[in-house]
C-alpha cells in the first residue's frame, strides 16, 4: 500500500498491532517446538531404555505446563478493545482521609501490577490529599492486552482495616472507584464543537521544579452536553496538557456512543441490563482477619499482601471465565 504512511499516526497503531500479533504467533510456534522437543526426549528414552533423563523430561514437562497456562490466558481476551491499551482512574470515596490513604494504595497495587506485565505508565492528572494519600489520579498503561486484564477491575473496592489515622485504633471501612477505558483510535473521529467544551487553566499541583508548578500549564476541559471532565497537568506545556486531555475526552465520548449502542443492541434481544456502576466489586479486609475476596466470582485469598502488591492474576482470570461462560 504506497498512500499507508500517509496518516502517521493511524499506520503507527496499524504496525503496533501486526507486532503484537506476531509476538503471539512467535510465542506458540515456540512453545510447539518444545513440545516436539520432548516428544523426542520421550521417544529416545524408550527406544534406549534409560531411565537416567526422567528427571529432564519431568522438568521440561512442567516447564511446558506452567507456558501453556499462560499462553492459554490470552484466549480469555475476546473482548473488542481488549488488546487497547487503557486509561485507569482511581477516585477516593467515602471515608475521608483513609479513603484517600486507600485509593494510593491502590494506585501503587495497579502501578506494581504494570511493572510485572512490562507495560509503560504515564501519570496524566495527580491530586493529592490535604492530610494524607490521593484525592484522585489518572493514569495510560500502555502496553499488548492492558485494557483485557484491566478492565476487570472496574467498580467500587473496599477497604477493612485499623485505621492508622484514629488515635483509638478503630476499625475503618473506606471505599474507591476505579474506572477503565480502552485506549479508542477511532475516538479521533469524533468531531466536538468549541461551544460544547468549557476549558479552565490553572498552576499545576504537586512537586515543583522546572516551572511545572509555577505557571498556568494545567488544563481542565468540560464537555457540557455530558459534563465529562478530565484533567491534564503532568506536561510542562500546556498545549500538550490540552492536547492529551482532548485525547481521553473523545474516548471517554467514544466509550458512552459504544454503551447506548449496546443498551439499544440488547432492548432489541429483550435483554435487560443491570445497572452495575456503584456496586462493590472486591473487599479487601486486613482486620481481624486477613481475606480478598471478589464478589463477582467468589474468588479470594488470605494473602492480601501479595494482591497489593501487584498479583491480580487470580482474580482477572476468575472475572474473565465468568464473563466468557455467560
Amino acid at each position: 500500500m504506497p498512500d499507508f504512511w500517509q496518516n502517521r499516526e493511524q499506520a503507527v497503531i496499524i504496525s503496533k498491532e501486526v507486532e503484537n500479533e506476531k509476538k503471539e504467533i512467535d510465542k506458540w510456534e515456540c512453545f510447539q517446538k518444545e513440545i516436539v522437543e520432548l516428544e523426542q526426549l520421550v521417544a529416545e528414552a524408550i527406544r534406549e531404555n534409560d531411565n537416567s533423563i526422567s528427571d529432564e523430561m519431568h522438568n521440561k514437562y512442567n516447564e511446558l505446563e506452567k507456558k501453556f497456562v499462560d499462553l492459554e490466558f490470552v484466549v480469555l481476551f475476546s473482548g473488542k478493545y481488549d488488546s487497547n491499551s487503557a486509561i485507569l482512574a482511581i477516585h477516593a470515596g467515602t471515608g475521608g482521609v483513609d479513603a484517600q490513604d486507600w485509593a494510593e494504595i491502590l494506585e501503587r497495587m495497579y502501578l506494581r501490577f504494570a511493572e510485572k506485565q512490562d507495560w509503560q505508565v504515564e501519570i496524566l492528572e495527580r491530586t493529592v490529599g490535604n492530610e494524607a494519600g490521593i484525592k484522585s489520579i489518572n493514569m495510560k498503561i500502555s502496553g499488548q492486552w492492558a485494557y483485557g486484564y484491566l478492565r476487570s477491575e472496574v467498580g467500587v473496592h473496599r477497604l477493612v482495616r485499623i485505621s492508622p489515622f484514629d488515635a483509638e485504633s478503630m476499625r475503618h471501612t473506606s471505599f474507591a472507584l476505579v474506572e477503565i477505558i480502552p485506549e479508542f483510535p477511532e475516538a479521533e473521529t469524533i468531531d466536538i464543537k468549541d461551544s460544547d467544551l468549557r476549558i479552565d487553566v490553572f498552576r499545576s499541583s504537586g512537586p515543583g521544579g522546572q516551572s511545572v508548578n509555577t505557571t498556568d500549564s494545567a488544563v481542565r476541559i468540560v464537555h457540557k452536553p455530558t459534563n465529562i471532565t478530565v484533567t491534564c497537568q503532568t506536561e510542562r506545556s500546556q498545549h500538550q496538557n490540552k492536547e492529551t486531555a482532548l485525547k481521553i475526552l473523545k474516548s471517554k465520548l467514544f466509550k458512552l456512543l459504544e454503551e447506548e449502542k449496546e443498551q439499544i443492541e440488547s432492548k432489541l434481544k429483550g435483554q435487560v441490563q443491570k445497572a452495575e456502576w456503584g456496586k462493590q466489586i472486591r473487599s479487601y479486609i486486613m482486620q481481624p482477619y486477613q481475606m480478598v475476596k471478589d464478589h463477582r466470582t467468589n474468588y479470594e485469598t488470605s494473602d492480601i499482601k501479595a494482591v497489593l502488591d501487584g498479583d491480580l492474576n487470580g482474580f482477572i482470570e476468575a472475572y474473565l471465565k465468568k464473563v466468557k461462560s455467560l
